[in-house]
C-alpha cells in the first residue's frame, strides 16, 4: 500500500484537480454561450413598445383613423408654427368671379389653422385646378404672416345637356358646373353626346348667319355625326354632315326670298345639296288637303 502523501497519492490529487479545472473550464464555454443569447437589459421593454405601436398602427389604418391622425399631427405643427409668428393674418386673392373667397380657401387647404411655414403651396395649385371653374392657379407665401393666390377662371360658354340633364360648360368642353344655374340662361343650348367638345366650332360657324342664329333654340348633334337646329318657332332644321355652310346659305336665302321659317312647317331638311324637303305641320297638311278636294257642286243652280 502507498502510504499517505506519497508519489501515488500526489499523482492522484494533480489528477482530480486537471479533472476539476476541465469541467470548470467546459461550464465557462456553456455559460458564455448561454449569455450571448440573453437578450440586452430593456430589450423586453423596448419588444413591448413595438408591439402596441405595431398594434396602434394596425388598427389606425385598418379603421380607416390615417387621415384623422395626419389632421391631428398637421394642427399641432401649425399651432406651434403659429406660436412662433407664421400664423396666416391676410390674403391677397385675385381673378375670382365665379369661386367665392371661402370656396377657394377650402378648395386650396387653408384653414384658420394653417401656418406659412408649413403650407405645401405646391399641394394648394394643385388642389385649386382640381375645381372645373380653375383653368390654372398660383400660391404665394410672403412670410412671415401672408399669402397671396392667384385664380385664372374658365369662362362659362354654353349649355350642355345630355341625358335629360343641363349643365354648364366651358369653350374647351369642361363641365364646370353639372347643373342648370339660372343666371346662365341666356347661354347657346346644345345638347346631345360629343356636343360639348364640338360646340365651339358650331357657334363659330352659326355666328357667320346672325338671323338663323337669333331664331335658334339648340344645336342638336345626332350621332356624333351633324347637327339639327331647333328654332325657337319650333321648327328642326336638318343639316348635314359636310357642307354645313353652303345649307346655311340656302337656309338664308330661302328665308329671304320665301319667308321659309314663317310659315306653318315643322321641318326642313337641307341634308341633300339639291333639294330642299319641307314637312308642314298636321293643321295646315289638314287645310291643304281639304282645300285639294273637288269641290261639289251647289243644289239648284242654273238650267
Amino acid at each position: 500500500m502507498s502510504r499517505p502523501g506519497g508519489p501515488a497519492s500526489a499523482t492522484a490529487r494533480r489528477g482530480h484537480a486537471q479533472r476539476s479545472g476541465a469541467f470548470a473550464r467546459r461550464l465557462d464555454a456553456h455559460a458564455a454561450r448561454i449569455e450571448r443569447l440573453c437578450p440586452p437589459r430593456g430589450a423586453g421593454v423596448a419588444a413591448s413598445a413595438l408591439i402596441i405601436l405595431g398594434s396602434i398602427a394596425f388598427g389606425v389604418v385598418r379603421g380607416d383613423h390615417l387621415p384623422v391622425v395626419v389632421e391631428t399631427l398637421n394642427d399641432l405643427r401649425d399651432s406651434a408654427a403659429n406660436m412662433a409668428g407664421f400664423n396666416i393674418t391676410g390674403v391677397a386673392l385675385t381673378g375670382n368671379k365665379q369661386m367665392s373667397r371661402e370656396e377657394i380657401f377650402v378648395t386650396a387647404g387653408v384653414t384658420g389653422h394653417s401656418s406659412t411655414l408649413f403650407l405645401d403651396v405646391a399641394d394648394a395649385r394643385a388642389r385649386l385646378k382640381t375645381n372645373p371653374w380653375i383653368a390654372d392657379a398660383t400660391v404665394q407665401k410672403l412670410y412671415p404672416d401672408r399669402l397671396q393666390i392667384a385664380v385664372t377662371e374658365r369662362v362659362a360658354f354654353a349649355l350642355w345637356q345630355k341625358d335629360g340633364r343641363i349643365g354648364v360648360i366651358a369653350d374647351d368642353g369642361t363641365v364646370l358646373e353639372p347643373y342648370f344655374s339660372r343666371r346662365f340662361v341666356a347661354l347657346p343650348l346644345f345638347v346631345g353626346a360629343g356636343a360639348a367638345i364640338r360646340a365651339k366650332d358650331f357657334q363659330a360657324l352659326i355666328a357667320r348667319y346672325p338671323d338663323i342664329r337669333d331664331q335658334t333654340r339648340a344645336a342638336v348633334l345626332v350621332s356624333e355625326r351633324r347637327w339639327n337646329l331647333r328654332l325657337k318657332n319650333g321648327i328642326d332644321v336638318e343639316l348635314p354632315e359636310d357642307g354645313v355652310a353652303q345649307a346655311l346659305d340656302r337656309l338664308v336665302a330661302l328665308d329671304r326670298d320665301k319667308k321659309l321659317l314663317s310659315r306653318d312647317i315643322t321641318l326642313v331638311d337641307l341634308r341633300l345639296p339639291d333639294r330642299v324637303t319641307v314637312r308642314q305641320s298636321d293643321a295646315a297638311a289638314a287645310t291643304r288637303e281639304e282645300a285639294l278636294k273637288p269641290k261639289k257642286p251647289k243644289k239648284g243652280g242654273n238650267a
